[in-house]
């Protein structure tokens, strides 16, 4: 009692001075006022610094309190905060922990509109609407701007895609560099040119191409506003496939590489060509420190109902976010494209007339059959009255009579003449408007901060208010029933190595920070180890940072760039696996060392290999095969997680029995030995594959000891090989195998562990049914299927669009029954089955935790002998879900879909880069995917997944060829069945919903596996121990997204003392509790402890900063918590970045 009278005292005496900071704050704001343009923009400024200096001061107050609260509750309850007690555990009083949510809670308390709303309400008819075909007729008086005229931007772009028909430097020499060379000349000859730029990719490499004088010349069209850098991330990225990682990175590469060099930060986003929207990456945008942005591939339907409601601008908020604080004002443009034709009002026949590149004898015309002319004296006025119409016409879908009119196209003012005859002409058309003010339009060009800052004023004069809006902008169709959702698929191969070398990189990032961390920890003067090349490294970072970063482009990861294109893009992720191998292990060399004086750097004799190697840029990783003897060999493995694991590591082995060790305790692990087959009914006479349980504690590196062991002393795997009706004879001298005899042949094949059971199809091997150890049991069949594509003279399917047959999909067949192998072990236990085009694994792992209770499915495919053909697994279950289902949208966030009988079949796919998940009100079928790729369910209790796809013909959208480059492609699963308890229910409505902790923590192994290291040339070992920086795990629900070393700011290209720190607090399902609870800890607070989090690491400096480390978004000095603890809040579903360093 005592206790909280004096918190109480303390926290009245915080706010008490936090209303004094407010009074101090509104006296100052009294300035007297001043006139003009540039001295209302210096009196928006001031006020803005004022408010940020406010905002600064309440969190300072914030932190206090925050801090008064937690050592209250660090008297109360000793140590870091166990598991919740089991009256508040998810499932029983679930509201009381921070995370945990209820979908009906989130339900009731949403306002704004729901977009899954719109698309119920919807017809999705497409009637012909006039010149706006996919639109209306749109009327107005003429008087509607007499009190307040109409505010015209014209904003000049050029759209550069880094990576399409050509590759990304084929691009940069025939085009780009040509753009930005005039750029810096035309934009100089009048202060009243604009143009706004979003690829930094690009813009980076010119900058490094050209001359001192011209960099200043840039800086100066920068600093006048003549040139804006939107959005500023590295390229302008897929919002389908890509995982949010990626997009930070990309991002936050762009954005440090503007810092940097131009010394800007964006405030607007422009997205025009993503192939459909995700709020991920408007949170991510808001995180930066962007308040605006820009989309264009929207749902033509959509748009239409947009634009009748005058809502094509918004306020985008997180489907989560019960808050204001995740909004970003959002516009959306109302016609077909972003090109010349559909951005300057409904008519695209007279918009196309203003596209001046398009003058008779230039290089394009006007499909319409209507030139543009050259504006004169004599038919300025028709010309002016003529655009003044679709200007005017535009005008009366937005609630402002502010405008935004883009002028550009892909890859446009290449020629110097292009920027001439756009610039000369329009002059001349706003000069005429701005003569006449019975017109009354002020038109000028501008960028998108021009007309974000007139919209706002506007706005604000009025007390007018943007609507706010929740949900994503997929699937995406731009006319009739094409929708784009084949590219969820397209190039399979690709979309799987992205995430393998995005999983290294976060692995080698944090690898290499505490590297570093612990070489200066070790030395006194904070300095680096002479022999550890840190700079070439940190140079092999940041090209794997740019290429993971150019492979988010929206024609890059989505699968629709040209062959060569997808070649070049291929070799450049190919090249950073194999660079970051290099890094990771002089890391991990370092590290292991218990006498640091014995390091040294030789790249051509390096003290570790990977276990898995990679041989060219389309081809599958393999193991390399180790010789054992009596004398041991050393396995060093790194666990890239934050949190304790027990993983199977598999190995493959020149010997049938083989003893593994903990290398520090010498405690022997359990282990199984495994035929290698070399084809399906032909097992390997010299290799075999080891696996054993290692256990590894967060982010560490820990040797094992691999010896040849005693003849027999080696669990085998025991095996049964079936086909129907004609089971071949398998001869092995080293493995058990066996035949189904009799009625076994005609039951169900069935595997278990103490967790669960399932039962297979005797006659394909295909799961059929699951059984919790709870007695849950449900029906869960796994069936493949083919599309076709349509047939005659109509549009097909192609890399973009996904157009299936009439006859929709078609159950897979084969002339003879597939060759089936079951396999039984001590560390798991496998159903494979052979097809002849793929091979299917399901396995069960005999161990506890998330990995015990989920099933491994993966596959292995190959459709190269298919004509215009996508292969699809299905499964079926007896979940009553039905046609709701939820797909996690870029791995950030889960998003309800509904299955729409009004939509044609392909209307109904949706991107998965993660999870998708089935639930009625008692179970949750999960499943967890390690890459990208189309999902639908088309019937209650079904999921279908398209694996790959292969299509001849090219589907009209630009890229002039079909998908025939296909490869051996794998793909992973874990399929996860869950109770759903503690008075779940199902709710109705637009419900937000979570992954279970089960799924989260099981999502985080199959995306980031431990990474296996070989010790070469074992005869003259030197000393090793393991590296464990972390006491224990971090809670369930915050996951390290990355620990990414900074560049220093006074030298270029080397590391500085400084990571950047990202920290994802995730939101998980109340209904589903894992029993036993898992080993690591959640809370029920937003304030964490970072020393404790992180201990026994030290934290020197911990500085909050915007997602992107920009050091305007750092929180001021007097707000940093110099000394331990340091409590931070973090919010469930909220990313935060610390700019910190470790000692």
């Amino acid at each position: 009692m005592k206790r909280s009278r004096v918190l109480a005292v303390l926290v009245g005496g915080v706010f008490f001075a936090a209303v004094m900071s407010l009074y101090r704050m509104l006296e100052l704001m009294q300035r007297p006022e001043q006139h003009g343009d540039k001295s209302h923009r210096q009196d928006l400024a001031f006020l803005q610094q004022k408010i940020d200096r406010l905002e600064r001061l309440l969190s300072d107050n914030n932190h206090l309190v925050a801090r008064l609260r937690d050592s209250l509750l660090q008297r109360q309850a000793s140590g870091r905060s166990a598991n919740i007690s089991s009256d508040s555990a998810p499932g029983g009083g679930a509201g009381t922990l921070s995370g945990c949510r209820l979908a009906k809670e989130m339900k009731d308390g949403a306002d704004g509109v729901q977009l899954l709303d719109v698309y119920d309400l919807l017809p999705f008819d497409n009637p012909d609407g006039g010149p706006w075909k996919q639109g209306f007729d749109i009327t107005y008086q003429g008087n509607e701007w007499a009190e307040q005229p109409l505010e015209l931007f014209l904003v000049p772009h050029s759209h550069n895609d880094p990576g399409w028909l050509k590759t990304f430097d084929g691009y940069y020499q025939d085009q780009t560099r040509h753009i930005l060379d005039n750029m810096v000349v035309k934009l100089s000859e009048d202060s009243r040119r604009k143009l706004i730029w979003a690829e930094i990719s690009y813009f980076s490499k010119w900058w490094s191409d050209i001359d001192d004088q011209k960099r200043v010349t840039v800086k100066r069209l920068v600093e006048a506003g003549q040139l804006e850098l939107v959005t500023g991330g590295w390229v302008m990225p897929d919002e389908a496939n890509s995982h949010y990682f990626a997009l930070l990175d990309q991002l936050m590469e762009g954005h440090q590489w503007l810092q940097k060099h131009l010394g800007v930060k964006p405030s607007s986003g422009w997205a025009i060509d993503p192939f459909g929207h995700s709020p991920s990456m408007t949170y991510l945008l808001k995180g930066a420190g962007l308040h605006n942005m820009v989309i264009q591939r929207v749902h033509y339907a959509v748009k239409k109902h947009f634009a009748r409601q005058q809502t094509l601008e918004f306020l985008w908020r997180q489907s989560w976010d019960t808050s204001s604080r995740s909004d970003i004002t959002c516009h959306m443009m109302p016609f077909y494209s972003y090109d010349v034709p559909h951005t300057c009002g409904p008519n695209p026949a007279i918009c196309c007339q203003f596209d001046f590149q398009r003058l008779p004898g230039r290089r394009i015309y006007c499909p319409w059959k209507i030139p543009p002319k050259p504006i004169t004296d004599q038919n300025i006025q028709e010309r002016a009255l003529l655009l003044l119409d679709q200007y005017r016409q535009k005008s009366r879908l937005f609630r402002s009579p502010v405008l935004l009119v883009p002028l550009g196209d892909d890859f446009r003012y290449v020629e110097s003449s292009e920027w001439d005859v756009q610039f000369t002409n329009y002059q001349k058309l706003f000069d005429y408007f701005n003569q006449h003010p019975e017109l009354h339009i002020k038109a000028r060009f501008g960028t998108l901060a021009d007309y974000f800052e007139a919209l706002h004023r506007r706005l604000s004069s009025t007390s007018a208010t943007l609507p706010a809006l929740r949900g994503d902008f997929f699937s995406y169709a731009d006319r009739d029933d094409h929708y784009w959702t084949g590219y969820f698929t397209s190039r399979p191969f690709y979309k799987r190595l992205d995430r393998t070398l995005e999983a290294l990189l976060r692995a080698t990032e944090i690898l290499f920070s505490l590297t570093l961390a612990e070489m200066r920890r070790l030395r006194s003067d904070g300095r680096l180890v002479e022999d550890f090349p840190a700079r070439e490294h940190f140079q092999r970072l940041t090209v794997a940072r740019r290429n993971l970063a150019l492979f988010q482009h929206h024609d890059a990861v989505t699968g629709t760039g040209r062959d060569h294109v997808v070649v070049d893009y291929g070799s450049r992720l190919f090249q950073s696996i194999l660079n970051l191998h290099q890094v990771q292990q002089s890391s991990a060399h370092w590290l292991l060392l218990l006498d640091k004086t014995q390091y040294h750097h030789d790249q051509s004799k390096p003290f570790l290999q990977m276990d898995e190697v990679i041989s060219a840029q389309d081809a599958l990783p393999q193991k390399t095969m180790l010789s054992l003897s009596n004398e041991p060999r050393s396995l060093v493995i790194f666990n890239p997680t934050e949190q304790l694991r027990t993983s199977v590591i598999s190995i493959i082995v020149d010997s049938l029995d083989a003893r593994v060790v903990d290398a520090e305790s010498g405690r022997q692990m359990p282990a199984q030995i495994s035929a290698v087959w070399a084809e399906p009914s032909q097992p390997s006479t010299d290799s075999f594959q080891l696996s054993f349980l290692a256990e590894l504690p967060p982010l560490s590196l820990v040797v094992y000891h691999v010896t040849k062991a005693s003849t027999g002393s080696t669990p085998r795997t025991r095996y049964i090989v079936h086909r129907r009706g004609n089971t071949p004879t398998i001869h092995s001298e080293h493995f058990q195998v066996s035949k189904l005899q009799g009625s076994e042949a005609e039951a169900p094949l069935s595997l278990s562990n103490k967790h669960l059971q399932i039962w297979s199809s005797p006659e394909t091997g295909l799961l059929q049914k699951l059984r919790l150890q709870s007695g849950l049991v449900r029906k869960v069949q796994v069936q493949f299927l083919w599309y076709g594509t349509r047939t005659g003279s109509r549009d097909k399917s192609g890399a973009y669009l996904f157009l299936p047959g009439d006859e929709g999909a078609q159950l897979y067949s084969t002339s003879k029954p597939p060759l089936v192998r079951v396999s039984r072990g001590p560390i798991f236990s496998d159903i494979t089955s052979y097809f002849p085009h793929f091979t299917h694994t399901v396995r069960l792992f005999h161990m506890e935790g998330h990995a015990g209770k989920s099933l491994e499915i993966s596959n292995l495919v190959d459709i190269r002998s298919q004509v215009n053909r996508e292969l699809v697994m299905k499964l079926i279950s007896d979940v009553a879900s039905g046609n709701r289902f939820y797909t996690d949208l870029n791995g950030f966030q889960m998003q309800q879909r509904r299955t729409l009988e009004k939509l044609p079949l392909q209307a109904n796919f949706y991107p998965m880069t993660s999870a998708a998940f089935l639930q009625d009100s008692t179970s949750r079928l999960s499943l967890l995917s390690a890459q990208s790729q189309g999902v639908a369910s088309l019937n209650p209790g079904e999921l279908e997944l398209v694996l790959d796809r292969r299509l001849q013909q090219d589907d009209n959208r630009g890229l002039g060829q079909g998908v025939t480059d296909n490869k051996l492609t794998a793909s992973l699963y874990h399929l996860l069945l869950e109770d759903r308890r503690g008075g779940a229910k199902e709710v109705g409505g637009a419900s937000v919903d979570h992954l279970s902790l089960l799924a989260h923590l099981g999502s985080l192994s199959l995306c980031h596996p431990p990474l296996t290291m070989v010790i070469l040339g074992d005869s003259q070992l030197p000393k090793l121990r393991p590296f464990l920086p972390l006491h224990s795990s971090l809670p369930c629900d915050i996951h390290l997204l990355n620990l990414r070393t900074l560049e220093d700011t006074q030298e270029a290209e080397i590391p500085s003392q400084e990571v950047a720190l990202f920290l994802h607090r995730k939101g998980f399902d109340c209904s589903t509790a894992p029993e036993p609870a898992p080993q690591c800890t959640w809370s029920a607070h937003e304030e964490v402890n970072l020393d404790d989090l992180f201990s026994p690491l030290q934290l020197r400096s911990v500085r909050r900063s915007g997602l992107t480390l920009l050091r305007a978004d750092d929180e001021p000095e007097s707000a940093q918590q110099q000394h331990p603890p340091r409590i931070t809040e973090l919010r469930p579903m909220e990313i935060s970045a610390f700019r910190v360093q470790i000692d």
